[in-house]
Protein backbone atom coordinates (compact mmCIF):
# COMPACT_ATOMS: atom_id res chain seq x y z
CA UNK A 1 0.00 0.00 0.00
CA UNK A 2 3.00 2.36 0.85
CA UNK A 3 4.28 1.52 -1.82
CA UNK A 4 1.64 2.38 -4.08
CA UNK A 5 1.23 6.12 -2.63
CA UNK A 6 5.01 6.74 -3.11
CA UNK A 7 3.94 5.88 -7.12
CA UNK A 8 1.44 8.21 -7.05
CA UNK A 9 2.95 11.20 -5.30
CA UNK A 10 5.45 11.01 -7.56
CA UNK A 11 3.51 10.68 -10.22
CA UNK A 12 1.82 14.24 -9.41
CA UNK A 13 4.41 15.61 -8.15
CA UNK A 14 5.17 17.00 -11.61
CA UNK A 15 2.28 18.28 -12.01
CA UNK A 16 2.06 20.03 -8.84
CA UNK A 17 4.98 21.64 -9.59
CA UNK A 18 3.69 22.95 -12.97
CA UNK A 19 0.51 23.93 -11.29
CA UNK A 20 2.65 25.99 -8.80
CA UNK A 21 5.12 27.84 -11.53
CA UNK A 22 2.08 28.40 -13.63
CA UNK A 23 -0.31 30.08 -10.80
CA UNK A 24 2.67 32.38 -9.76
CA UNK A 25 3.71 33.16 -13.23
CA UNK A 26 -0.41 33.82 -13.50
CA UNK A 27 -0.37 35.88 -10.57
CA UNK A 28 2.84 38.83 -11.36
CA UNK A 29 1.31 38.63 -14.95
CA UNK A 30 -1.46 37.74 -16.22
CA UNK A 31 -1.09 39.30 -19.43
CA UNK A 32 2.17 38.43 -20.13
CA UNK A 33 4.17 36.18 -22.60
CA UNK A 34 6.21 33.58 -20.32
CA UNK A 35 7.61 30.26 -21.86
CA UNK A 36 9.81 27.83 -20.22
CA UNK A 37 10.97 24.61 -21.72
CA UNK A 38 13.65 22.18 -20.47
CA UNK A 39 16.10 20.19 -22.35
CA UNK A 40 14.07 17.52 -23.69
CA UNK A 41 11.66 20.02 -25.08
CA UNK A 42 9.09 19.25 -22.67
CA UNK A 43 6.77 22.69 -22.07
CA UNK A 44 7.06 23.88 -18.68
CA UNK A 45 5.19 26.95 -18.51
CA UNK A 46 3.32 28.00 -21.69
CA UNK A 47 1.38 31.36 -20.74
CA UNK A 48 0.02 33.32 -23.96
CA UNK A 49 3.05 31.46 -25.39
CA UNK A 50 1.15 31.51 -28.97
CA UNK A 51 1.23 35.50 -29.63
CA UNK A 52 4.17 36.94 -31.57
CA UNK A 53 5.84 39.66 -29.82
CA UNK A 54 8.76 42.52 -30.13
CA UNK A 55 11.93 40.79 -28.76
CA UNK A 56 13.41 44.13 -28.30
CA UNK A 57 17.55 43.58 -27.48
CA UNK A 58 16.75 40.07 -27.45
CA UNK A 59 16.72 39.76 -31.34
CA UNK A 60 20.73 39.79 -30.86
CA UNK A 61 20.49 35.88 -29.38
CA UNK A 62 19.50 35.20 -33.16
CA UNK A 63 22.25 37.34 -34.34
CA UNK A 64 24.66 35.74 -32.33
CA UNK A 65 23.56 32.45 -33.49
CA UNK A 66 23.49 33.52 -37.13
CA UNK A 67 26.74 34.77 -37.27
CA UNK A 68 28.38 31.64 -35.76
CA UNK A 69 26.80 29.54 -38.11
CA UNK A 70 27.64 31.81 -41.01
CA UNK A 71 31.09 33.38 -39.90
CA UNK A 72 32.50 31.14 -37.37
CA UNK A 73 33.45 31.38 -33.87
CA UNK A 74 37.04 32.54 -34.71
CA UNK A 75 35.99 34.91 -37.81
CA UNK A 76 38.31 37.96 -37.14
CA UNK A 77 37.14 41.45 -39.04
CA UNK A 78 39.38 42.95 -41.23
CA UNK A 79 40.93 46.34 -42.59
CA UNK A 80 43.25 46.65 -45.74
CA UNK A 81 46.17 49.70 -46.04
CA UNK A 82 47.43 50.50 -48.96
CA UNK A 83 50.38 52.63 -50.20
CA UNK A 84 50.97 54.34 -52.95
CA UNK A 85 54.76 55.38 -54.32
CA UNK A 86 54.31 59.28 -53.01
CA UNK A 87 53.25 57.36 -49.57
CA UNK A 88 49.84 58.40 -49.34
CA UNK A 89 47.97 55.99 -47.22
CA UNK A 90 45.09 54.13 -48.26
CA UNK A 91 42.48 52.72 -45.71
CA UNK A 92 39.70 50.50 -46.87
CA UNK A 93 37.42 49.73 -44.31
CA UNK A 94 35.84 46.38 -43.75
CA UNK A 95 32.96 46.62 -41.43
CA UNK A 96 34.65 46.52 -38.56
CA UNK A 97 32.74 47.20 -35.47
CA UNK A 98 35.61 47.06 -32.50
CA UNK A 99 37.82 49.64 -34.00
CA UNK A 100 38.06 51.29 -30.46
CA UNK A 101 40.78 53.73 -29.64
CA UNK A 102 43.22 50.28 -28.05
CA UNK A 103 42.49 48.38 -31.10
CA UNK A 104 43.61 51.65 -33.37
CA UNK A 105 47.08 52.06 -30.74
CA UNK A 106 48.04 48.45 -31.60
CA UNK A 107 46.84 49.17 -35.13
CA UNK A 108 48.93 51.85 -35.83
CA UNK A 109 52.08 50.08 -34.47
CA UNK A 110 51.80 47.58 -36.47
CA UNK A 111 51.05 49.92 -39.80
CA UNK A 112 54.22 51.75 -38.83
CA UNK A 113 56.16 48.67 -38.61
CA UNK A 114 54.89 47.12 -42.10
CA UNK A 115 55.45 50.83 -43.62
CA UNK A 116 57.99 52.81 -41.82
CA UNK A 117 57.57 55.83 -40.40
CA UNK A 118 57.99 58.26 -43.19
CA UNK A 119 55.34 60.71 -43.28
CA UNK A 120 52.79 60.08 -45.11
CA UNK A 121 51.85 62.10 -47.73
CA UNK A 122 48.07 61.74 -46.97
CA UNK A 123 44.91 59.68 -46.21
CA UNK A 124 42.36 58.72 -48.07
CA UNK A 125 39.24 56.72 -46.75
CA UNK A 126 37.44 53.87 -49.03
CA UNK A 127 34.27 53.26 -47.35
CA UNK A 128 32.50 51.77 -50.35
CA UNK A 129 32.05 48.24 -48.72
CA UNK A 130 28.80 50.48 -47.35
CA UNK A 131 26.63 51.70 -49.58
CA UNK A 132 25.97 55.62 -48.72
CA UNK A 133 22.64 55.27 -48.83
CA UNK A 134 22.40 51.84 -46.36
CA UNK A 135 19.89 52.42 -43.62
CA UNK A 136 18.66 50.03 -40.73
CA UNK A 137 15.33 50.23 -39.63
CA UNK A 138 14.61 51.57 -36.42
CA UNK A 139 17.96 53.68 -36.18
CA UNK A 140 17.19 57.28 -36.10
CA UNK A 141 18.44 60.58 -36.71
CA UNK A 142 19.31 61.28 -33.31
CA UNK A 143 22.80 61.85 -31.26
CA UNK A 144 21.95 59.12 -28.84
CA UNK A 145 25.02 56.82 -29.30
CA UNK A 146 22.42 53.87 -29.33
CA UNK A 147 21.64 55.05 -33.05
CA UNK A 148 25.01 55.35 -34.54
CA UNK A 149 24.68 54.45 -38.37
CA UNK A 150 26.49 51.50 -39.55
CA UNK A 151 29.82 51.90 -41.74
CA UNK A 152 32.45 50.62 -43.10
CA UNK A 153 35.27 52.49 -41.02
CA UNK A 154 33.46 53.64 -38.22
CA UNK A 155 35.98 54.00 -34.82
CA UNK A 156 34.86 53.64 -31.19
CA UNK A 157 31.07 52.65 -32.42
CA UNK A 158 30.68 55.28 -34.61
CA UNK A 159 30.45 57.91 -31.16
CA UNK A 160 32.54 60.84 -29.93
CA UNK A 161 32.69 60.62 -26.30
CA UNK A 162 34.17 64.37 -25.33
CA UNK A 163 33.66 67.41 -22.19
CA UNK A 164 33.93 70.79 -22.06
CA UNK A 165 36.31 71.83 -19.31
CA UNK A 166 36.02 75.30 -19.12
CA UNK A 167 36.62 76.62 -22.69
CA UNK A 168 38.26 73.74 -24.02
CA UNK A 169 36.66 70.71 -25.38
CA UNK A 170 38.62 67.72 -24.95
CA UNK A 171 38.61 64.04 -24.78
CA UNK A 172 36.45 61.75 -21.84
CA UNK A 173 38.76 58.73 -22.79
CA UNK A 174 42.16 59.13 -21.38
CA UNK A 175 43.12 56.27 -24.34
CA UNK A 176 41.36 58.29 -27.21
CA UNK A 177 42.96 61.77 -28.53
CA UNK A 178 40.61 64.67 -29.41
CA UNK A 179 40.65 65.17 -33.26
CA UNK A 180 39.07 68.75 -34.85
CA UNK A 181 35.82 66.92 -35.73
CA UNK A 182 35.37 65.61 -32.23
CA UNK A 183 35.56 69.69 -31.16
CA UNK A 184 33.42 70.73 -33.87
CA UNK A 185 30.56 67.83 -33.19
CA UNK A 186 30.64 68.19 -29.85
CA UNK A 187 30.36 71.84 -29.94
CA UNK A 188 27.43 71.50 -32.56
CA UNK A 189 25.20 68.58 -30.80
CA UNK A 190 26.77 67.75 -27.90
CA UNK A 191 25.78 68.04 -24.36
CA UNK A 192 27.32 71.25 -22.84
CA UNK A 193 29.36 68.89 -19.59
CA UNK A 194 29.77 65.41 -21.29
CA UNK A 195 28.29 62.68 -22.90
CA UNK A 196 28.67 60.61 -26.16
CA UNK A 197 27.19 61.06 -29.20
CA UNK A 198 26.53 59.29 -32.66
CA UNK A 199 27.95 60.56 -35.31
CA UNK A 200 25.56 62.17 -38.02
CA UNK A 201 24.08 59.92 -40.53
CA UNK A 202 26.59 61.54 -43.02
CA UNK A 203 29.20 58.68 -44.16
CA UNK A 204 31.81 60.88 -45.06
CA UNK A 205 31.87 62.36 -41.44
CA UNK A 206 32.21 59.21 -40.18
CA UNK A 207 34.96 58.66 -42.32
CA UNK A 208 36.36 61.40 -41.52
CA UNK A 209 36.13 61.35 -37.94
CA UNK A 210 38.01 57.62 -38.50
CA UNK A 211 40.77 58.98 -40.78
CA UNK A 212 41.44 61.88 -37.70
CA UNK A 213 41.55 59.34 -34.66
CA UNK A 214 43.77 57.05 -36.76
CA UNK A 215 46.01 59.86 -37.92
CA UNK A 216 46.57 60.86 -34.24
CA UNK A 217 47.72 57.07 -33.25
CA UNK A 218 50.13 56.98 -36.54
CA UNK A 219 51.61 60.25 -34.68
CA UNK A 220 51.45 58.50 -31.46
CA UNK A 221 53.16 55.57 -32.95
CA UNK A 222 55.71 57.56 -34.21
CA UNK A 223 54.38 58.25 -37.64
CA UNK A 224 52.83 61.41 -39.07
CA UNK A 225 50.56 62.93 -41.81
CA UNK A 226 51.59 65.58 -43.66
CA UNK A 227 48.75 66.00 -46.22
CA UNK A 228 44.98 65.90 -45.99
CA UNK A 229 42.43 62.85 -45.10
CA UNK A 230 40.30 62.91 -47.62
CA UNK A 231 37.67 60.05 -49.11
CA UNK A 232 37.83 58.20 -52.62
CA UNK A 233 38.47 54.79 -53.14
CA UNK A 234 41.74 52.61 -53.44
CA UNK A 235 43.77 52.60 -56.82
CA UNK A 236 42.97 48.82 -58.49
CA UNK A 237 46.48 48.60 -59.04
CA UNK A 238 47.50 48.76 -55.40
CA UNK A 239 47.62 45.41 -53.24
CA UNK A 240 47.74 45.35 -49.47
CA UNK A 241 50.57 46.25 -47.82
CA UNK A 242 49.36 45.92 -44.35
CA UNK A 243 45.80 44.29 -43.36
CA UNK A 244 44.44 44.86 -39.93
CA UNK A 245 42.74 41.21 -38.59
CA UNK A 246 40.79 42.64 -35.28
CA UNK A 247 42.25 41.27 -31.84
CA UNK A 248 38.84 40.08 -30.71
CA UNK A 249 37.79 36.72 -32.63
CA UNK A 250 33.74 36.55 -34.25
CA UNK A 251 32.80 34.97 -29.89
CA UNK A 252 34.90 37.98 -28.49
CA UNK A 253 32.88 40.31 -29.99
CA UNK A 254 29.88 38.80 -29.24
CA UNK A 255 30.44 39.00 -25.51
CA UNK A 256 30.85 42.25 -26.20
CA UNK A 257 27.86 42.26 -28.05
CA UNK A 258 25.18 40.41 -26.12
CA UNK A 259 26.87 41.98 -22.52
CA UNK A 260 26.70 45.48 -23.56
CA UNK A 261 23.90 45.30 -25.83
CA UNK A 262 25.14 47.53 -28.30
CA UNK A 263 22.88 48.26 -31.34
CA UNK A 264 26.20 49.21 -33.19
CA UNK A 265 28.12 46.06 -32.95
CA UNK A 266 25.22 44.01 -33.83
CA UNK A 267 23.71 45.24 -37.08
CA UNK A 268 27.68 45.69 -38.48
CA UNK A 269 27.98 41.77 -37.64
CA UNK A 270 24.08 40.88 -39.24
CA UNK A 271 25.64 43.50 -42.38
CA UNK A 272 28.67 40.86 -42.25
CA UNK A 273 26.95 38.18 -42.40
CA UNK A 274 25.61 38.91 -45.84
CA UNK A 275 28.59 39.82 -47.09
CA UNK A 276 30.26 37.12 -46.37
CA UNK A 277 27.94 34.82 -48.57
CA UNK A 278 27.38 37.33 -51.31
CA UNK A 279 30.20 39.62 -51.35
CA UNK A 280 30.69 43.24 -51.35
CA UNK A 281 29.03 45.74 -50.59
CA UNK A 282 26.92 45.05 -47.72
CA UNK A 283 23.36 44.98 -47.83
CA UNK A 284 20.15 44.36 -45.24
CA UNK A 285 18.88 42.53 -48.50
CA UNK A 286 21.96 39.86 -48.52
CA UNK A 287 22.17 39.42 -45.13
CA UNK A 288 18.06 38.77 -44.47
CA UNK A 289 18.32 36.62 -47.14
CA UNK A 290 20.96 34.38 -45.67
CA UNK A 291 19.29 34.81 -42.27
CA UNK A 292 16.00 33.62 -43.32
CA UNK A 293 17.72 30.68 -45.12
CA UNK A 294 18.97 29.55 -41.77
CA UNK A 295 16.52 29.91 -40.49
CA UNK A 296 14.01 28.12 -42.70
CA UNK A 297 15.88 25.12 -42.18
CA UNK A 298 15.52 24.66 -38.57
CA UNK A 299 12.03 25.38 -39.51
CA UNK A 300 12.17 28.40 -38.07
CA UNK A 301 10.80 30.57 -40.60
CA UNK A 302 7.29 31.49 -39.78
CA UNK A 303 8.40 31.74 -35.27
CA UNK A 304 11.51 34.73 -36.75
CA UNK A 305 10.71 37.50 -38.63
CA UNK A 306 13.56 39.81 -38.84
CA UNK A 307 14.00 43.27 -40.27
CA UNK A 308 17.44 44.35 -38.82
CA UNK A 309 19.61 42.47 -36.00
CA UNK A 310 19.88 44.27 -33.17
CA UNK A 311 16.56 44.08 -32.40
CA UNK A 312 16.01 48.64 -32.43
CA UNK A 313 13.04 48.26 -34.70
CA UNK A 314 9.52 47.30 -33.05
CA UNK A 315 9.02 45.21 -37.15
CA UNK A 316 10.98 42.32 -35.64
CA UNK A 317 8.74 39.71 -34.58
CA UNK A 318 9.32 36.58 -32.37
CA UNK A 319 7.06 33.79 -31.15
CA UNK A 320 8.08 32.29 -27.45
CA UNK A 321 8.65 28.63 -29.28
CA UNK A 322 10.74 29.98 -32.13
CA UNK A 323 13.17 31.36 -29.69
CA UNK A 324 13.04 28.68 -27.22
CA UNK A 325 14.61 27.06 -30.39
CA UNK A 326 17.40 29.45 -30.65
CA UNK A 327 18.07 29.15 -27.45
CA UNK A 328 18.52 25.63 -27.94
CA UNK A 329 20.97 25.98 -30.62
CA UNK A 330 23.02 28.68 -29.57
CA UNK A 331 23.44 26.66 -25.90
CA UNK A 332 27.00 25.84 -26.36
CA UNK A 333 27.96 29.25 -26.71
CA UNK A 334 25.71 30.44 -23.50
CA UNK A 335 28.92 31.55 -21.79
CA UNK A 336 28.69 34.42 -24.23
CA UNK A 337 25.77 35.55 -22.34
CA UNK A 338 25.16 38.40 -19.60
CA UNK A 339 25.78 35.86 -16.03
CA UNK A 340 24.13 36.75 -13.03
CA UNK A 341 20.50 35.88 -11.08
CA UNK A 342 21.40 32.72 -11.16
CA UNK A 343 20.89 32.36 -15.30
CA UNK A 344 22.55 33.17 -18.36
CA UNK A 345 20.28 36.11 -20.10
CA UNK A 346 19.53 38.88 -22.21
CA UNK A 347 17.48 41.17 -21.73
CA UNK A 348 15.05 43.61 -24.47
CA UNK A 349 13.74 47.40 -23.49
CA UNK A 350 12.32 49.31 -25.46
CA UNK A 351 9.37 51.90 -24.60
CA UNK A 352 6.61 49.87 -23.54
CA UNK A 353 8.23 47.04 -24.23
CA UNK A 354 10.29 44.25 -21.68
CA UNK A 355 11.77 41.30 -22.92
CA UNK A 356 14.20 38.65 -21.22
CA UNK A 357 15.34 35.29 -22.46
CA UNK A 358 18.19 32.84 -21.44
CA UNK A 359 19.22 29.97 -19.56
CA UNK A 360 18.87 29.19 -15.82
CA UNK A 361 19.31 26.05 -13.72
CA UNK A 362 16.37 24.43 -12.00
CA UNK A 363 16.63 21.82 -8.91
CA UNK A 364 13.78 19.32 -10.99
CA UNK A 365 14.48 20.42 -14.06
CA UNK A 366 17.90 21.07 -14.59
CA UNK A 367 18.88 24.10 -17.04
CA UNK A 368 15.60 25.00 -18.84
CA UNK A 369 15.56 27.73 -21.50
CA UNK A 370 12.74 30.54 -20.61
CA UNK A 371 11.56 33.59 -22.76
CA UNK A 372 9.40 36.35 -21.16
CA UNK A 373 7.61 39.49 -22.83
CA UNK A 374 5.44 42.06 -20.86
CA UNK A 375 4.08 45.05 -21.97
CA UNK A 376 5.01 48.46 -20.59
CA UNK A 377 7.93 49.72 -18.81
CA UNK A 378 8.23 47.92 -15.47
CA UNK A 379 12.01 46.06 -15.82
CA UNK A 380 12.02 44.32 -12.55
CA UNK A 381 8.78 42.41 -13.26
CA UNK A 382 10.59 40.49 -15.55
CA UNK A 383 13.07 39.31 -13.18
CA UNK A 384 10.71 38.67 -10.68
CA UNK A 385 9.06 36.63 -13.12
CA UNK A 386 12.65 34.80 -13.70
CA UNK A 387 12.64 34.43 -9.86
CA UNK A 388 9.38 32.55 -9.61
CA UNK A 389 10.22 30.01 -12.23
CA UNK A 390 13.97 29.43 -10.26
CA UNK A 391 11.85 29.21 -7.05
CA UNK A 392 8.74 26.99 -8.27
CA UNK A 393 10.61 24.08 -10.43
Amino acid sequence: MWSRLFLLATLCFPTLAFAGVKESVAALAPDGLVYVVDAQGVELVAQNADSPFVPASVTKLVTAWLALETLGADYRFETRFYLDDKRTLYIRGGGDPFLVSEELAQLAKELIAATGAAPFAGIVLDGSYFPADLRVPGVEDTAESYDAPSSALAVNFNTIHAMQRGATVVSAEAQTPITPLAISQFRKRGPKERGRISLAKDPTLSLQYAGELIAAFIAKAGGSVKGQIVTGSVPAALTPIYVHRQSRPLSGVLHELLVGSNNYIANQTFLEIGAKRFGPPVSLEKSLKVANEKLAAQDLGQAIHLEEGSGISRGNRFTARGLAKVLALLEPHANLLKHGKGAAYKTGTLDGVRTLAGYTETSSHGKVRFVISLTGNDSALRFRLLQAIQAAL
